[in-house]
């Protein structure tokens, strides 16, 4: 998420289009800042550049599979080997993700670090906390990096790199003209609708996607807006990708009501297995934060050997896996390799997301869906054959259940699984399925696989209200810093004539490189390590923090500091900005009349 202190332009692209805005009328330029006529037409505009994003971004999917692998979809293929170094064989698979990710490792970490991970949490942000400003360079840095780590194996989907594609497209085309913040926030909304629209041929879980999971509101003059902009990517989409349902089903329906039962019972097992994804996912990531200690533009390519022993194993966690996802739902493959489907997939797409990956968590969260709803047809197919029905209904049922279990969005579960299989036989067992999943969901787990992320950063969005105090008001300017291999002995001595707790470390390109306390070099002292010990061998990395957080969502991140301590970083270079201390916040919240201020 980027830095409320930073340029909400993000780089000078905006700046050069608004002095090319200037040589238009000032009519013109009003009409589009003020009027309904004037957002209809850059919201269409958005749409326009969302559908050919997609189609572009697909296309860059396609195109590095082909280099990486020799084939447009490698989920597919088996263990065949890559025609373009036969003699490697199925183990050039290990090398596929380790190459990826030392292309894609230092582009995010250099140029756009919101382009890495699944994307939607960003964009949620920035709607709700920052007025929907996403910096321009985004959208590229995504379409790049995501393209490379899908097309080097990555287990994740498209569709939460699209989302923040036509989100950031949205958010410049609104800066551009310097519309609302209201206005703003909708340009957003029609960059995500209209991308899910493209990507999927699916206008209307466009429409829903934005408007309950991007906006979480409902209004008529914003649903306009929006589908305006979904229908527009979906023409573009449909005009160069083809007018198909994603899945070719035969039409089904419920032909015994005992069978709703076991579409509760599916919810249910949907419900618990969406929570489990986010839990997995987010322990996994955790795991690789507590594991890697090198420089985090490496990451990727290290953490790629892990992800390609998973693809050694298991080729059909190789890129997205559509055509693995069709081919279970319609009863490919039997329940036990189902089973293991499922698992791989969950392992594969948070081991990506772990180790610095960029791609979206939609589409796993269908995959798993799939294998689910397809396993538990086929056996309940055996014990109940009169009953239970066709086993693919359980599977395409099982993508829309999971997928509400994980991000809790029942309305657009419904939309986009009826318009990938365009039955509408189903819709009443799916309705229930998947409010059954959405309620277990609630009960188990306080946060979606969106949300999570966002308040592990300390931001809850569930909070009304504009921010009242920010982390870039309380923070205090960074104490002088030290260069990681500067000697414990500097460190003391660094400590005792500052009277400081903590000093930063930051190396000579001035990245922040964690923080070396005064408790961790009296700790040293008494087991005798000698003074020339290097303090990079003594930090630690208490949890970060962003000048545009409120205070109050970082508060709880003080007991996770050994030192009491935060250090605050500018999100697009990694350069300490500023340093939060437990005295600093405290003077934020007690003013000097001794009032308490609501943070």
């Amino acid at each position: 998420m980027t830095s409320g202190n930073s340029n909400p332009s993000g780089t000078g692209t905006v700046h050069r289009l608004r002095r090319w805005t200037a040589s238009v009328p000032h009519r013109v330029l009003t009409a589009l800042q003020r009027t309904q006529a004037g957002l209809a037409v850059l919201a269409v505009a958005v749409g326009a550049g969302a559908g050919f994003g997609a189609i572009v971004f697909r296309w860059l999917i396609e195109g590095v599979t082909r280099v990486m692998t020799g084939h447009a979809d490698y989920s597919s293929a088996g263990r065949a080997a890559n025609p373009l170094v036969p003699w490697l064989g199925p183990y050039f698979v290990l090398l596929a993700p380790v190459v990826a990710g030392l292309v894609y490792g230092p582009l995010v970490y250099r140029y756009a670090r919101e382009a890495r991970g699944h994307g939607v949490p960003e964009v949620m942000y920035a709607v709700a906390r920052q007025g929907g400003r996403i910096p321009p360079r985004v959208a590229v840095v995504k379409a790049l990096a995501s393209a490379v780590c899908i097309g080097g194996g990555g287990s994740v989907g498209r569709e939460g790199p699209i989302v923040q594609i036509g989100s950031a497209l949205g958010s410049t085309a609104g800066v551009v003209v310097r519309m609302s913040e209201e206005r703003l926030r909708t340009l957003v909304a029609c960059g995500a609708a209209g991308g899910i629209a493209a990507t999927f041929n699916a206008p209307l879980a466009g429409v829903f996607f934005a408007m309950e999971l991007i906006l979480a509101e409902f209004t008529a003059r914003t649903f306009g807006m929006v589908a305006l902009s979904s229908v527009t990517a979906s023409v573009i989409g449909r005009a160069v990708l083809g007018d198909r349902p994603f899945l070719h089903m035969p039409p089904m329906q419920v032909h015994h009501l005992a069978s709703y039962a076991l579409y509760v019972l599916l919810g249910l097992a949907a419900g618990v297995v969406g929570v489990v994804f986010t839990k997995v996912l987010y322990w996994i990531e955790d795991a690789c934060d507590a594991v890697w200690r090198g420089p985090e533009w490496l990451r990727p390519a290290v953490g790629g050997v892990v992800l390609g022993l998973i693809l050694l194993a298991l080729p059909q966690m190789y890129g997205v896996g559509y055509p693995v996802l069709e081919k279970a739902v319609i009863g490919g493959y039997g329940i036990v390799f189902l089973l293991v489907l499922l698992v791989g997939k969950i392992v594969a797409s948070s081991v990506t997301i772990g180790i610095g990956g960029s791609g979206g968590v939609f589409a796993p969260s269908l995959f798993v869906g799939a294998m689910l709803g397809s396993a538990w047809g086929q056996l309940f197919g055996i014990w109940a054959p009169g009953v239970t029905g066709p086993a693919a209904s359980y599977a395409l049922i099982g993508m829309g259940a999971v997928f509400a279990g994980a991000a809790r969005a029942p309305i657009t579960a419904v939309i986009i699984t009826y318009e990938l299989s365009g039955d509408y036989g189903l819709i009443l067992p799916l309705m229930v399925a998947v409010a059954v999943a959405t309620g277990i969901s609630h009960a188990l787990s306080r946060d979606t696989v969106y949300s999570a992320k966002l308040r592990r950063r300390g931001v809850d969005l569930e909070r009304a209200g504009p921010p009242a105090i920010t982390v870039g008001e309380a923070m205090e300017p960074p104490p002088d810093s030290l260069p990681p291999d500067a000697t414990l002995g500097e460190g003391v001595d660094r400590l005792r004539r500052t009277r400081r707790s903590s000093v930063p470390l930051v190396d000579a390109a001035g990245q922040y490189q964690g923080v070396v306390g005064a408790m961790a070099t009296t700790d040293a002292l008494e087991a005798g390590t000698p003074l020339s010990c290097r303090l990079a061998e003594l930090r630690n990395f208490p949890p970060a923090v962003q000048p545009g957080q409120e205070l109050r969502e970082v508060l709880a991140l003080f007991t996770e500091s050994d030192d009491g301590v935060l250090p605050v970083l500018d999100s697009t270079r990694g350069h300490l900005v500023g340093w939060l201390s437990q005295r600093a916040a405290l003077l934020a919240l007690i003013p000097a009349d001794g009032s308490p201020r609501q943070p």
